[in-house]
């Protein structure tokens, strides 16, 4: 990576300028050469003080994701920012952080680093390594807290959260905040200083075991299976009551260990796969114009949620339905929603209106001209969709997008009831729409380049990670989930219990088990997927003959007596061992990692054979798929990645 440091001196200032495109990540030798250069001018008869800027939009973002994982796997050096970092706190001269844009992970240990520290008041600092398996390994853990404190600095290093300008000055981590004029407010401030204030020689942090104690709990709770949590919880802790040294020699071992650990690898596939999902070969150079309106056709649960996705956008939405009942029924629940948003302080009553304000609920299509794309949400029946998409065609204006929310449904048969088969293309929601931030483009046989490329542009103004998949029976996500659920239902057949099977898998990370999916789906329409995937019956059809649906009817794998929480039914292991009496299926005994390798396998064959038909681009685009839309591990990388 290529960067420079260049120096010039203003009002007996050094000031001192890291420009390291595009993001200034601290690649190797960066923090070094800053280091040299901040000794060198500590040598310089009239310099009284030391300012440290960054070119572009941003402080230093944190440190190279690449360099990281080359030193991961033991391709490059051991990582030396927290010796640069030492030798920077070291100056004589009193050193002047001055931030704008972001200063996340190393980028704020730098900024620690130095003695003070000021900021634009839209600028943002956090130390976010947890989301990539990691705690800081530069002093973060050690420097935050002599800061802010050991509750605060858990606070923001165990969620990786980042925090506005205004409330890091109130903690203590920023020292003053300006509106304008960043370089020259930091030059007037550095001359004022008489004398350093090196935040390692700030005394020991008050302990403070109530706090650690409950970030402890939140991360077992709330970030299950994750160890660079746990590990961070342990540096921070050690703020209190080991010297500067001692504290960076526990935070060096802590952070190789993650470093060196399988959930950084598998969490730094994961960063750079979201960053090429949406990278299309072939895409077309020129993209249609951006999409300032849109429709939606069908206002029931999906309908509602992907109108939702619009307003939510910016984008003034359509929403039509048959029935002014059934419009009214859906403008009731999307309020419901978002006054559900502001009870939780997601939202301003103010931010609702203006939401609302953008879905125009219509019983006709009336406007449906206007739109740059039109989204089809009816109920899962080709002929059905093949109506409405002979209906959007006479409406819809020319270049217009005509997508539909098919789950399993063939792209290119719902394409044949339009005369523009090119414009049209999968958008597979993911329920309820409205929050779930996988969007499956999906891509017919005659869908124009254009098209992809526009959809995969809007599935990121909707704020979704868009990933593109081919026409085949369920796309990427549903047509894996059947054989997966199918091994499930094997091993129960087999002699697992189902609460077994589901305790196995999410003791092993997944969000929900795959037999209590099927109750929350809905039996009867997963067996259509099953169908559809072309797999054998199971028992579970004779759970479905005898009307145990899932939560819907009260009882499926389990009973719902006690409203959505799922209990153990005797009923249905009763009948799970008559079917296997009857069909001569072998009863054995299970333990978790053989439910957890014969279902995670079934993943991964189905995963395998997609990739080799080409209904995926890469490997990595399945694990986002997994990750986002099913609840997959992002901590083991996916199915798909190779140091699980």
């Amino acid at each position: 990576m290529a960067f420079k440091v260049t120096t010039f001196c203003q009002d007996g200032v050094a000031i001192v300028g890291i420009d390291s495109p595009p993001v200034n990540a601290l690649a190797a030798g960066l923090a070094e050469m800053v280091a040299d250069i901040v000794e060198e001018v500590n040598e310089a008869e009239p310099v009284k003080a030391i300012v440290v800027v960054c070119a572009g939009k941003t402080f230093v973002a944190g440190a190279d994701i690449r360099e990281l994982g080359e030193t991961a796997a033991g391709r490059m050096g051991p990582i030396t920012l927290s010796a640069a970092f030492n030798r920077i706190e070291a100056s004589a001269k009193p050193v002047v952080m001055a931030i704008h844009g972001t200063a996340l992970g190393g980028g704020l240990e730098l900024a620690m680093a130095g003695h003070y520290r000021i900021a634009l008041s839209s600028a943002k600092v956090g130390q976010p390594e947890v989301n990539l398996g990691l705690i800081p390994g530069a002093g973060g853990t050690q420097r935050l807290p002599r800061l802010c404190g050991i509750a605060k600095a858990l606070d923001l290093c165990v969620s990786g959260r980042t925090i506005t300008a205004a409330e890091a000055l109130e903690a203590g981590i920023i020292d003053k905040v300006v509106e304008k004029d960043l370089v020259d407010e930091a030059v007037a401030y550095a001359a004022s200083l008489g004398q350093v204030r090196r935040t390692g020689a700030v005394a020991l942090p008050a302990a403070d075991p109530e706090a650690v104690e409950a970030a402890r709990k939140g991360a077992a709770r709330r970030m299950r299976g994750q160890t660079a949590p746990l590990a961070v919880i342990e540096a921070i802790e050690a703020s209190s009551r080991l010297e500067f040294a001692e504290g960076l020699d526990e935070e060096k071992r802590l952070f190789e260990q993650c470093l060196y650990g399988p959930q950084s690898k598998a969490l730094m596939h994961v960063f750079f796969a979201e960053r090429e999902v949406g990278k299309i070969p072939g895409a077309a150079v020129e993209a249609l114009p951006a999409v300032e309106k849109a429709a939606v056709l069908g206002a029931g649960t999906m309908g509602r949620g992907i109108a939702m996705c619009f307003a939510n956008a910016g984008i003034p939405v359509r929403l039509s339905d048959q029935t002014e009942a059934a419009l009214d029924a859906a403008m009731a629940a999307i309020r419901e929603t978002y006054e559900a948003g502001v009870k939780k302080g997601k939202l301003s009553e103010a931010d609702v209106e203006v939401r609302l304000a953008l879905i125009h609920p219509s019983a006709s299509l009336d406007g449906f001209d206007e739109a740059g794309i039109i989204v089809e949400a009816v109920f899962e029946d080709l002929e059905a969709k093949q109506r409405v998409f002979t209906q959007i065609d006479e409406v819809a204006r020319p270049g217009a997008i005509l997508a539909t929310n098919t789950s399993t449904l063939d792209i290119d048969e719902i394409a044949t009831a339009t005369s523009r088969p090119e414009r049209v293309c999968g958008f597979h929601f993911f329920s309820p729409a409205h929050i779930m931030r996988l969007l499956e483009i999906v891509r017919g046989r005659a869908t124009s380049p254009e098209v992809l490329t526009a959809a995969m542009e809007l599935g990121k103004r909707l704020r979704k990670t868009a990933v593109l998949a081919g026409n085949c029976p369920g796309f990427i996500g549903n047509r894996m989930f059947a054989p997966y659920r199918d091994a499930a239902i094997r091993c129960v057949e087999q002699g697992a219990s189902p609460w077994a099977v589901d305790e196995a898998l999410t003791g092993w990370g997944m969000a929900m088990g795959p037999i209590r999916v099927g109750d929350l789906s809905g039996l009867d329409i997963l067996r259509e997927v099953r169908i559809a995937a072309g797999l054998a019956g199971t028992v579970e059809d004779r759970l479905i003959a005898a009307g145990r649906l899932g939560e819907k009817t009260g009882r499926g794998w389990y009973s719902y007596a006690a409203g959505r929480k799922a209990e153990p039914d005797s009923e249905v292991e009763e009948a799970v061992r008559a079917y296997a009496g009857e069909m001569g299926i072998e009863q054995r005994a299970f333990t978790a990692d053989e439910i957890v390798e014969r279902c995670v396998s079934a993943l991964r064959m189905e995963g395998r054979k997609i990739l080799d038909e080409g209904m995926a681009l890469r490997a990595g685009d399945i694990d986002i798929v997994y990750i986002h839309g099913y609840g997959f591990p992002a901590w083991r990388g996916g199915p798909m990645f190779s140091g699980m």
